[in-house]
């Protein structure tokens, strides 16, 4: 006689048999007279898989400077950095700001600092952040199976805070490098490094935003990914990820008035990463292409005079005499709205655009000029990193002395001999001997300045400056187009 019992009914007789209570512990799990559900409401990502595969080659980086000159604590490096009165709120480095309760302006002599850095090639080459290891006299790199390995620093670039280390090593885990540039508001991405010491911590958030600029005016030449990831000290120089597993970014700055995490973090995209990788490798240095030209975002207010319809690109408030820019014939009031044919939206856009270039390169650079569109064509010198930071058009200011005229501006006509040194034609500019007046000292005008224009009106002679100023008065902005031996650009004050 046949069974007439389905196979499948004996195989779950059998394993309530063996195991009475288990159907009741997944039918009961919910309590009497509550609904269960079949599937979650909500889908969560889930990192396991990604962090299983890219852990192994993230790594903690432990630099110790055994003494000689102090280190930079982070922040402290290179650039002119803004004061606190002038940035109450500015990117921390995760080991320390100056100026932070604690925390000393510069890493004591013996001091070490923590971070972490992942290996970008199975031979022993692993990326970190230039203030991770700035100064260090020794640097240990140590792996996921606690491995230890001493570190030869290849070389550092403090403009893109990128470090390139090398390590003894063969078949070593490597991240894949992914593209930053195809990054959207709103997508996903994980971080992994050593907050506070605690090794491979994992964290997730989206992107917030793309080619932010930094208030550090050393680190024009980043357009940093903004997000939400959680990261703090000890993050420093680990890889930012996609949910391919890819490094997109190297964490880098969060913005705090604490120190601590505030839920907005930076990560330096990975092609700027790379590109410095590169030179690094082939020379010990980066080196970057340079306009000459000290810019600014467009004022709304003259977007007619300018002949703007919104407000866009690069105002050109001065030109360094002699730079690329110049030769170009790029002019002090022009606004640069692409270049290479890509869009200017905003100053901070131009920097990034221009450093990614190699000196030599040439480019094309569109300005809006009275109204008009110009193509110019640039070949771009190399950056003086020496000269970040230092005065634009005016000098040093002179001593207080009681003003002659509404600007506090004594002037004197230029003679052929000058003129011809400055690079003028006959009729530009007049020459400042002496500047007494408290509004023009702030605003840097010193005596060796030639003015070439007040406002719209060009002035050649003592007769047109005093009369292009001599209705000026208290409250009345003033603004001058000034040439020096540096450069040619705008300088404007408000009269007291």
């Amino acid at each position: 006689m046949k069974n007439s019992i389905p196979g499948s009914l004996l195989l779950t007789l059998a394993l309530a048999a063996v195991s009475p209570g288990l159907f009741a512990q997944t039918r009961d799990a919910a309590p009497a007279g509550q609904a269960t559900l079949e599937t979650p409401v909500v889908n969560l990502p889930d990192f396991t898989r990604l962090v299983e595969a890219v852990g192994p080659a993230v790594v903690n980086i432990e630099a110790t400077s055994g003494g000689g000159e102090e280190r930079e604590s982070a922040g402290a490096r290179g650039g002119a950095e803004p004061t606190p009165e002038e940035m109450p709120e500015f990117f921390r480095r995760f080991f320390g700001q100056p100026g932070m309760p604690g925390m000393p302006d510069r890493m004591p002599r013996g001091g070490t600092s923590q971070g972490s850095g992942f290996i970008i090639s199975s031979d022993g080459y692993v990326l970190t952040n230039h203030h991770v290891v700035a100064g260090a006299d020794r640097i240990i790199v140590r792996l996921s199976d606690r491995n230890e390995l001493e570190a030869e620093l290849v070389g550092s670039d403090p403009l893109s805070d990128v470090a390139l280390l090398k390590v003894e090593g063969r078949g070593l885990p490597v991240l894949r490098t992914g593209d930053s540039r195809n990054l959207k508001a709103g997508q996903w991405v994980l971080a992994i490094g050593s907050p506070f010491g605690f090794e491979h911590s994992v964290t997730a958030g989206i992107v917030s935003g793309v080619g932010r600029r930094s208030l550090d005016p050393s680190q024009q030449y980043v357009p940093f990914i903004q997000t939400d990831v959680a990261i703090n000290r000890g993050n420093s120089g680990g890889p930012l990820l996609n949910t391919r597993g890819e490094v997109v970014g190297i964490n880098s700055q969060i913005f705090s008035n604490s120190g601590g995490y505030m839920g907005v973090s930076f990560a330096i995209p990975i092609e700027v990463a790379m590109n410095a990788v590169r030179q690094l490798r082939e020379t010990g240095t980066v080196t970057r292409g340079q306009l000459g030209v000290r810019i600014q975002d467009v004022d709304r207010d003259r977007l007619a005079e300018l002949g703007l319809d919104r407000p866009t690109g690069a105002f050109v408030d001065s030109v360094e005499n002699g730079s690329a820019a110049d030769k170009a014939g790029i002019r002090p009031g022009d606004v640069i709205t692409r270049f290479n044919g890509r869009e200017v939206l905003r100053s901070s856009s131009l920097p990034p655009m221009v450093g990614a270039l190699p000196p030599g390169s040439r480019a094309t650079v569109t300005v809006m000029r009275e109204g008009k569109s110009r193509e110019l064509v640039v070949t771009l010198s190399a950056l003086d990193v020496a000269s970040m930071g230092s005065p634009g058009p005016a000098g040093r200011p002179s001593a207080p002395e009681a003003a002659t005229n509404p600007l506090g501006l004594e002037v004197e006509a230029l003679d052929a001999a000058a003129r011809s040194a400055m690079g003028l034609g006959a009729g530009e500019g007049v020459l400042v001997s002496r500047v007494t007046g408290l509004a023009a000292r702030q605003a840097g005008l010193a005596p060796g300045d030639v003015i070439l224009r007040v406002g719209q009106d060009e002035v050649g002679s003592v007769a047109e400056f005093e009369a292009a100023t001599g209705d000026m008065e208290a409250g009345d902005e003033v603004r001058l187009l000034v040439r020096n031996a540096r450069s040619t650009g705008f300088v404007s004050f408000v009269l007291r």
